[in-house]
């Protein structure tokens, strides 16, 4: 490994790790001023966008330890936005569904998230934007690859 190598390394680690906490913290900051953290907002997107889940398969889905979706789950349910429903075919698994009041909010919230997204990603060009999927992308597919 030669020095500019390892400086490279360094500097990229350093840009990707200031972006991602940029963007999170605002993204958190509007997630909190709507009453959600990132993860129900995240479970919250899957059963708009995807439809009924199953709760095994959900953690999975959206990057969280299995545990943790059952406390999210709670907190969702009981806030009238999403309804475990059991399968008719398997009595071991229950899904998450969202509910006509979690689809009415998320009607309204996820515009405003695209268009938070949209205005964080705008000192990029559309060009730009695509390099940067490929680019980011091909980065975590060889790093999952790295044995550590």
């Amino acid at each position: 490994m030669t020095n500019e190598q390892s400086s490279n390394a360094l500097k990229l680690f350093i840009v990707l790790s200031r972006a991602h906490k940029v963007i999170h913290e605002c993204t958190f900051q509007f997630f909190q001023e709507n009453g959600l953290n990132p993860t129900e907002f995240a479970v919250l997107e899957l059963l708009y966008h995807k439809g009924k889940q199953p709760l095994q398969k959900i953690g999975n889905k959206i990057l969280l330890a299995s545990g943790s979706i059952t406390y999210v789950v709670d907190k969702l349910e009981g806030r009238g936005y999403i309804s475990r429903v059991s399968s008719d075919s398997d009595r071991r698994v229950t899904y998450a569904e969202i509910t006509k009041e979690g689809t009415a909010f998320m009607d309204v919230m996820f515009p405003k998230h695209e268009e938070q997204l949209v205005e964080l990603m705008g000192a990029l060009s559309e060009e730009e934007k695509l390099q940067a999927i490929e680019l980011v992308k091909k980065l975590g597919l060889s790093i999952k690859d790295l044995s550590y």
